[in-house]
This record gives C-alpha cells, structure tokens and sequence, in this order.
C-alpha cells in the first residue's frame, strides 16, 4: 500500500529576492535601534506651530488709520485734519479783492447819485439823505452777502479736499494691508513648511519601523506556496521457509487431485 505526502514549500525563485530584503531589513532595524537607544522622547518644541508677525506694511497702515479720526466729525479748529488746514492760502486775498471791487463799484454808484441829486437842485436835500442812505444800505448788504458767499464757497472747497483725503487715505491703507496679508501669508506658509519637515524629522524613526512592518508582515509564512506531493510504496516482510512448503505443498496436492479424479 503506497502512502502519499503533501507538503507547502516556498517559491524557490523568492528565496534570493527574500533573503536580501531581510538582511536590509536587518541593517536598519539595527540602525534604528541605535537610534532609539540615544533617544530622549519626541520635542514637541521643535515643531510647535508659528504664526507669522505683521509686517512693515501692515504696522505703518495700522498707524495711519490711527490718525484718521482727525478726518472725521466737524474738523473744528486750526491743527491738521482740520477744515482750515484745507483752506486754500490764496483764499483771502480773493475775498479781499472781491471786496475792493465791490467797494469800488459802489463808490461809483454813490457819486452818481450825488451828481443827479446836484442836476435835480436836491443835493444836500431830505430827499437826497435817504437816498444816500437807503443805497448804503443795501450796499452794505450785498457786500455783506458777497463775503459770506465767498466763505461758505472756500469752505466747501476745503470739506470736499479734506473728505478726498480721507477717501484717498483709506485707499492705501487698505492697499497696504491687502499687500501686507499677501506677504504675512507667505511667511506664515514657509514656517508651516518648516514645522511640517521638523515633525517629520522628530517622529522619522517611527516610521521607518512602521514601513519596516509592513514589508515583515508581507513575509509570512505560505507567502506563495507550492504544493508537493509525494508517494512511498508500503515495504513487504519477507516470506518465510515454512510459508513457502505450506504454500508448495498445497498446491501439488490440489495438482494430484484433479490427475485422479
């Protein structure tokens, strides 16, 4: 009776290929066990989030819109951001000649009525004082009103300069702070790259122990088997002398019986 045998061996086309990558895995589990016996725990100091300081453009921006408050409200008084500081300087010359033309043609209009007073033999007359009068009268009205308007005509020049101003002021403050972001978020993005690769570095020997288990754990046992089976014949014992007569014996008496039958 034959006896079969079934057995798992590896691929011997593996066998090279697996006994190199485990001597390599060997020289740097050694490597890392060097490693790790110098080592103190992980420094979490070494890779503690940063946050980028502002920059030149954002503290002079923010500075600025310190200042603009002077911009804003009534703008009473004479100091900067004040409504007179918006004044044009040539404002007053242009009130005082206004004002000398104005007298001047009023002086004209008063000899007039001096002459005609003359020609209708009135001068010196009632009549002739309250004409007189009246026309001052009037005449300082609208010199009056004349001045006023000029006034309020610098004035509004002055609020609409100052309130441009302020316009053109916020403008660059935000241009600067928009400027000043963009360059903070470059710093802020080179040292979140740095605490990224210092992270690395510190937990560096974990992971190369973590890919060291995945490559053992791809090498277990069966890994690619291949099955064989063998067979063996089952031995025979060896026939004995008194067997073999038994056996001779039988067979030529059976022989003899069917000669005399």
């Amino acid at each position: 009776m034959a006896v079969e045998e079934t057995r798992q061996l590896y691929d011997p086309q593996l066998t090279g290929s697996r006994t190199a990558l485990l001597t390599s895995v060997d020289k740097l589990g050694a490597g890392l066990a060097s490693q790790l016996g110098n080592f103190k725990g992980l420094d979490p100091s070494k890779y503690a989030p940063q946050i980028a300081a502002q920059n030149q453009l954002q503290t002079q921006a923010a500075t600025a819109a310190g200042g603009l408050g002077s911009l804003t409200g009534t703008g009473a008084g004479t100091g900067a951001g004040s409504i007179a500081s918006y004044m044009s300087p040539y404002q007053q010359q242009v009130i005082d000649e206004s004002l000398a033309e104005f007298d001047r043609n009023a002086l004209i209009q008063n000899q007039g009525l001096r002459d005609s007073a003359i020609q209708a033999g009135a001068y010196g007359s009632g009549r002739e004082g309250v004409m007189q009068a009246e026309a001052l009268r009037g005449q300082g009205a609208n010199r009056a009103q004349l001045q006023a308007q000029l006034l309020a005509q610098g004035f509004e020049q002055a609020q609409g300069a100052r309130s441009a101003d302020l316009a053109a002021q916020q403008g660059l403050g935000t241009y600067q702070q928009q400027m000043g972001q963009a360059q903070q978020g470059f710093e802020q993005a080179k040292l979140d790259a740095a605490q990224v690769a210092a992270r690395e570095q510190q937990y560096s020997p974990f992971t190369q122990i973590g890919l060291i288990g995945q490559q053992l754990a791809q090498l277990t046992p069966g890994t690619m088997p291949i099955s064989t089976t063998t067979t063996t014949p089952t031995a025979q014992a060896p026939v004995s002398p008194l067997s073999q007569f038994i056996g001779g014996a039988g067979a030529i008496g059976g022989l003899l019986g069917k000669l005399t039958g």
